[in-house]
């Protein structure tokens, strides 16, 4: 009974350490479902179709370069924890964070149900809960603003990195893109491109035709949502 009491206390501690490291990069629930499937092979590289967000802070580097240290780990604390929960809430998957900006994978590595519609939710979700910080920072003095950028598209996803230091990730034009309509948002907008737009089968009436504009890395204008 002891050499089998062991063994099972042995396991659930593989078991647990396996899920935390899955954590790093999966939102908890979707890190446990990996590991309840005994399935790992999820995040070897494979093509998806997926939807990638970016969202960064508007203002962040005048801000940064004028305010203490202290403050800056503060806000991006502040900011971290609310984008962090809705993520969590959305079953996304938290690909980077670097500085003020983060990178979002919808339907990688688990499959989703309307990738679309999920991505624009959490999209606005995000916008939500960072112009409500925006509100609280603008009345301590700092003018920062959030936009993001959303696009969809085929990507290879996976996880790269070495022992100890795994992340999850995709690589391909959607991501650039993504990367790009972000840069492009303005404060409290949400840009996205024609594909993800178009495949939006749910009310229609919350995305408005942006126009077309030139992309950096593109030949010919983009039409763009917001």
């Amino acid at each position: 009974q002891f050499n089998t009491m062991t063994g099972e206390l042995r396991e659930s501690s593989e078991k647990s350490e396996r899920i935390n490291r899955l954590k790093r990069f999966l939102a908890p629930q979707v890190a446990e479902l990996i590991e309840n499937a005994g399935n790992e092979r999820l995040l070897d590289g494979q093509r998806r179709e997926i939807v990638v967000i970016f969202g960064d802070i508007r203002g962040f580097t005048a801000f940064s370069n004028r305010v203490e240290p202290e403050v800056i780990m503060r806000v991006l604390g502040e900011y971290f924890e609310s984008l962090g929960s809705v993520v969590t809430a959305h079953d996304a998957t938290l690909a980077s964070f670097s500085g003020d900006g983060v990178m979002i994978l919808i339907n990688a590595p688990i499959e989703c149900e309307e990738p679309a519609k999920v991505a624009l939710r959490l999209a606005m979700e995000m916008q939500t809960v960072v112009q409500a910080l925006a509100a609280k920072w603008h009345a301590e003095g700092f003018s920062l603003g959030f936009g993001v950028g959303l696009a969809m598209g085929s990507a290879t996803v996976g996880k790269i990195g070495y022992e100890g230091r795994l992340d999850y990730t995709a690589i391909g034009s959607v991501v650039n893109l993504a990367s790009r309509l972000c840069g492009e948002a303005k404060d409290k907008e949400i840009l996205l491109d024609q594909e993800l737009a178009e495949n939006l089968s749910f009310d229609a009436s919350l995305v408005q035709d942006a126009g077309k504009r030139i992309i950096k890395g593109y030949d010919k204008p983009l039409v763009l949502f917001r």
